[in-house]
């Protein structure tokens, strides 16, 4: 009998392809996919024994059924070939290699556990009889064991780096069983793969190098300085790859610098893309677009975003066999294995991915080695969380071959030096080992200097909204930014009442084209003189280019301070940089609370700022923060995830479960959220664009990529639960629930759609718990 791995329901025996050439192709590829850091041959034995089940008697009965006698998942044909690589290559490389394929196509799983949920209750399972299968494989790579090549010691801790590899093999895996089932489908369809975007050249470096050639301008001391730190980045292009800092304050062209000296540190080494990391999902299409249109890179440019994240909504355990035969989920997750020269995405879906067990957030881990990783406001990343992010940019900096540029206006503390000054701990937890010599910006310190636009005073006295709108009306032009969405509106509606000219309200409740023409309307007003007066919630202080002569900033940390103080003054349009100043007022609210997520780095602040620094932006302000924030709590405190409402330190579960080769991938996956609250999309129909998308949408056979991407400017996030209520009243209704489930969910009921304020959730339906959504 011949033993088949995929059939074609409308085709003979003859077209179906064979096991033995889909585990060589798989294996072959794999093996491509982890040379790129050395384990070449550890993946092509996976990807020889992945699918060796599929030998068993039962399964190649199973393939031979008609469509309708098929169930949904067939015969188990994972299992074997787990147990093959323990038998053949003994405790530690097998059990290293068995996750991976007992996982590659319902997860990774943990080490231990309850029965059938476990590896090692895998390895114990009495499977079928696999005979044939030598035949199948070919000969397999022997003595894996000493072609491993040890890895360089992780600084943050010293266990993570072998579940890594086990993490990062079963990215190697799964997309190599995913490309080369698309590619058989494909070509018996008559066509080719997909295409990808593949990896940086020549060209797309050239192209960077001639806009900002074109765009170079020295007629002002702002760009002057842009230029300069855009020279001394680039000059450092050839520093091996590895961790660096980019310290530029507001204003200094951090992101294009940024940007180019990742394409020529990739050029000098031979790198295969660029990976830029942003926390804001509202900035991310604008970055992209920059990056897109403006450089000119165009369809090199890939964007991530969460709010149509295909493999989010996929199930956890997939294990269908004919989901290629229509070819269309594969068509609409092609790119999300990150296989492009430029990659832009969340923070969330990053770090996240990292830490997950699914193979559709897993299997783009690879494609990270050998990149440049930028991370944008590299400050964001969640304080419970820091030390796995940590040994997670470690590990892919030192044992895989990328260079990681932590890179922000205010630099955290995040350095095995910053760490071992602070005074007042008993142990020092141990930080990112940078050299001096790899900050990417020409003296930092003089740069805020040179650079520094406002004052910033700081009201100890708790300030009424009555007293926020009494400043208002004595100001022509002023921000205020508050830490609620509730309170934003609050604040707006009496702005309203009180009659006042030129008030704004900028809220995450408005969809980004909404928010997109409310900014063209104040960059106009502000430019003409007019009055303008905007409440607006933390969104503004992601990377929107605009510039008020006084900002007010309800209690947050000095990077949210920051960020809020690039918002005034920001072009030094009030006069000569570091002589003449904006206005930045740090106040607490007498109405509204600080919610306990800001509370805890508006407590650290309030120790800096008691100091009553000559500049508490400087940079000395700024490290002395965050050695508050970090070291002062201590290790637990920087890996203090939960499970299930109990603590679960991740690293210590790696640790715990080393010896054992037992660790619990599926557990950590739970336990690692960077967002405790889940949002889902609405989308709103806003204008004509967004209604004849949606109409596409509803018509068509499949989603397409355009239509999908014009809509995310058309997403509104909401808590999951208020969503759910919304499609139960029926505000909210889902396009082809029985095609898309609830991927598409369309705002039905316009009334609940203020064009002053966005999305109303006061409806007591679904409004309680609403007053802390940022």
């Amino acid at each position: 009998m011949v033993i088949y791995a995929h059939s074609l329901d409308d085709r003979g025996e003859d077209d179906w392809e064979r096991l033995a050439c889909h585990l060589k192709n798989v294996g072959a590829r794999a093996a491509i996919h982890a040379a790129s850091f050395g384990a070449a041959q550890l993946a092509l034995a996976m990807g020889l024994l992945h699918d060796i089940g599929k030998c068993s008697v039962s399964y190649q009965e199973y393939i031979r059924r008609p469509v309708d006698g098929k169930g949904t998942k067939g015969p188990d044909h994972s299992t074997a070939g787990a147990q093959r690589a323990v038998e053949i290559y003994g405790r530690l490389v097998g059990r290293l290699l068995s996750f991976g394929i007992a996982g590659h196509h319902g997860g990774l799983m943990n080490g231990d556990g309850h029965e059938g949920g476990s590896l090692t209750s895998r390895l114990g399972k009495t499977v079928e009889q696999h005979d044939g299968w030598q035949t199948c494989t070919g000969a397999l790579p022997k003595d894996l064991q000493q072609s491993m090549r040890p890895p360089r010691r992780n600084d943050i801790d010293a266990a993570f780096s072998l579940p890594f590899l086990a993490r990062m093999l079963f990215s190697c895996l799964v997309d190599a069983d995913f490309l080369e089932t698309e590619a058989f489908y494909s070509a018996a369809e008559g066509g080719d793969p997909p295409e990808r975007g593949g990896r940086l050249s020549p060209d797309h470096v050239q192209t960077t190098r001639a806009f900002l050639a074109r765009h170079r301008r020295d007629d002002t001391d702002v760009n002057r300085l842009r230029s300069r730190i855009l020279d001394h980045a680039n000059a450092r292009a050839g520093l091996e790859p590895g961790l660096f800092t980019l310290t530029v304050p507001t204003g200094g062209g951090k992101t294009l610098t940024s940007l180019s000296f990742a394409m020529e540190h990739a050029a000098v080494h031979d790198l295969r893309r660029i990976v830029y990391v942003i926390p804001f999902t509202s900035i991310i299409e604008q970055t992209a677009s920059v990056f897109r249109d403006d450089v000119g890179l165009g369809d090199a440019v890939l964007e991530h975003h969460a709010s149509f994240d295909w493999d989010q909504r996929r199930p956890a355990s997939d294990d269908s066999e004919h989901e290629g035969a229509s070819g269309l989920e594969k068509l609409r997750r092609s790119a999300e294995n990150w296989d492009a020269p430029v990659v832009v995405t969340t923070a969330v879906q990053f770090f996240e991915s990292l830490f997950a067990a699914r193979t559709g957030r897993a299997r783009k881990l690879h494609n990270l080695a050998k990149s440049v990783i930028v991370l944008d406001e590299a400050q964001s990343i969640p304080v419970h969380l820091l030390r796995p992010c940590l040994a997670a940019i470690e590990e892919l900096a030192k044992n895989y071959g990328a260079s990681v540029i932590l890179c922000t206006a205010t630099q955290p503390a995040l350095r095995r030096d910053d760490a071992a000054m602070f005074k007042g701990v008993d142990k020092t937890p141990d930080g990112l080992v940078i050299p001096e010599d790899r900050e990417l910006a020409p003296d930092p310190a003089r740069l805020y200097e040179r650079l520094r636009r406002v004052t910033v005073e700081w009201r100890r006295d708790a300030v009424t909204d009555a007293e926020l709108v009494t400043h208002f009306a004595k100001r022509e032009q002023m921000l205020c930014i508050v830490n609620s969405r509730n309170h934003a509106r609050l604040l707006f509606s009496r702005l309203r009442e009180e009659g006042q000219d030129g008030a704004v309200h900028l809220t995450t409740l408005m969809c980004a084209r909404h928010r997109q023409d409310v900014l063209e309307k104040i960059r106009g007003d502000l430019a003409h003189g007019r009055g303008v007066r905007l409440v607006a919630t933390s969104l503004i202080e992601a990377g929107v280019d605009i510039s008020f002569p006084e900002v007010w900033r309800a209690a947050a940390g000095l990077p949210s301070l920051a960020q809020a103080a690039g918002r005034c003054n920001r072009s030094g349009e009030l006069g000569p940089l570091g002589e003449a100043f904006g206005r930045v007022v740090l106040f607490e609210s007498a109405e509204h609370p600080i919610p306990d997520a800001i509370n805890a780095f508006y407590g650290p602040a309030r120790t800096v700022l008691r100091q009553e620094r000559a500049d508490p932006l400087g940079l000395d302000a700024v490290r002395e923060y965050y050695r508050e924030l970090y070291w002062r709590k201590g290790e637990a405190a920087l890996d203090a995830a939960t499970l299930e409402g109990r603590d679960y330190p991740i690293l210590k579960a790696l640790a715990d479960t080393l010896r054992g080769l037992a660790w619990p991938f599926a557990d950590i996956a739970r336990a690692f959220r960077m967002i405790d609250q889940a949002m889902d999309p609405v989308i709103v129909p806003f204008d004509d664009e967004a209604a004849e998308a949606i109409a596409v949408l509803r018509g068509a056979p499949f989603p397409p990529r355009a239509v999908v991407r014009r809509l995310q400017r058309y997403v509104v996030p909401v808590p999951s639960r208020v969503r759910l209520a919304m499609i139960g009243v029926g505000a909210v209704q889902c396009i082809r629930p029985d095609v898309y489930g609830d991927r598409f969910a369309v705002l039905e009921n316009r009334s609940l759609y203020d064009e002053q304020s966005g999305l109303r959730l006061d409806d007591p339906v679904w409004r309680a718990g609403e007053d802390n959504i940022f």
